[in-house]
């Protein structure tokens, strides 16, 4: 494939198929989109190699049920795993899908021993820890994507709220990925100025509810699935930092040893994505206030680890 980037995505339902678009349109390198499912990721591929011509993106897709294909990746985008089917325990979930991001992850690192993983996979804080344990990669290579949707989550919401562009407004979210996030509104902006200027405490409160049942939301909107352009984006949001050396500090879920008082675990923070992965966590002073609500988070992650084992 030359001297362009390769990119694989693992999981060709909504998630990493529309992060193959979204990274083909950016024209980012050449995507190998892998599923288990035959035809899926072929029909896909192919459809998406289809609309280049429209678009104007020069890169190759492929679709494949194996991972031959895969070999010699700068960036693995894993989605790989099975949403709750009515009946499931939250640990039954865990379980199969330890076991399937586990698998994936075996399959990458033998073809592709310098990658960089990041982890889409449910439940994303534990299955990074996965990832970690099972690639036996160095930590800078084996981020997750969480913090990068649940802000642009809170971002859309301010930007709706105060009635400005998308573009003045930053947010920044901790912790994990779900219920246990933690918004920041003290560090969140809009043109620079703190959010916490412009809109009353309720309309922050009621708008740090909204982000965290974000995902919750849109479920109970499609009934039938769960959400995919947003997610999708955010992971090639990280690829793009990574691919292009841009050094973007964007929330992302990085195995902390120390900071933020937290130690061995997955959680979201603050870090830089350049070349070689994650290349510096950013330690912000956090209220007490705030503090108590990271290490919530960190206790939630800590549960599931204990489950798997790990």
């Amino acid at each position: 494939m030359g001297s362009r980037k390769k990119i694989t995505v693992v999981g060709a339902g909504n998630v990493g198929a529309t992060a193959a678009h979204w990274l083909a349109a950016k024209e980012l390198g050449d995507i190998v989109l892998v599923d288990i499912v035959e035809g899926v990721p072929q029909g896909k591929a192919l459809d998406l190699a289809e609309a280049a011509p429209v678009e104007g993106f020069d890169v190759r897709l492929i679709g494949t049920n194996s991972y031959e294909e895969t070999a010699g990746s700068d960036i693995a985008i894993i989605t790989a795993g099975l949403a709750r089917k009515p009946g499931m325990s939250r640990d039954d979930l865990l379980r199969t899908n330890a076991d399937i991001v586990g698998k994936v992850v075996d399959e990458i690192v033998k073809r592709s021993p310098d990658s960089i993983l990041i982890i889409v996979s449910n439940p994303l804080d534990a299955m990074c820890q996965v990832a970690l344990r099972r690639s036996g990669f160095p930590k800078h290579r084996v981020i997750g994507m969480a913090g990068v949707l649940d802000s642009a989550r809170m971002r859309c919401f301010l930007a709706e709220a105060l009635d400005v562009s998308v573009e003045n407004v930053t947010a920044f979210v901790l912790g994990g990925h779900g219920d246990t996030m933690v918004p920041l509104p003290r560090y969140s902006t809009c043109a620079g100025i703190p959010i916490t200027e412009l809109l009353s405490k309720e309309q922050i409160d009621a708008i740090v509810k909204r982000t965290a049942g974000g995902g919750a939301e849109i479920v109970n909107l499609l009934k039938t699935g769960s959400a995919y352009y947003a997610p999708s984006a955010a992971a090639a949001e990280m690829a793009e930092s990574i691919l292009k050396d841009k050094k973007k500090i964007l929330p992302c879920c990085a195995y902390l040893e120390g900071e933020y008082g937290i130690n061995g675990l997955y959680v979201g923070v603050p870090c830089k994505l350049g070349a070689r992965g994650l290349e510096q966590v950013i330690e912000i002073t956090l209220t007490a206030e705030e503090r108590i609500a990271l290490q919530k988070s960190a206790a939630a992650v800590q549960e599931l680890i204990d489950i798997l084992g790990i």
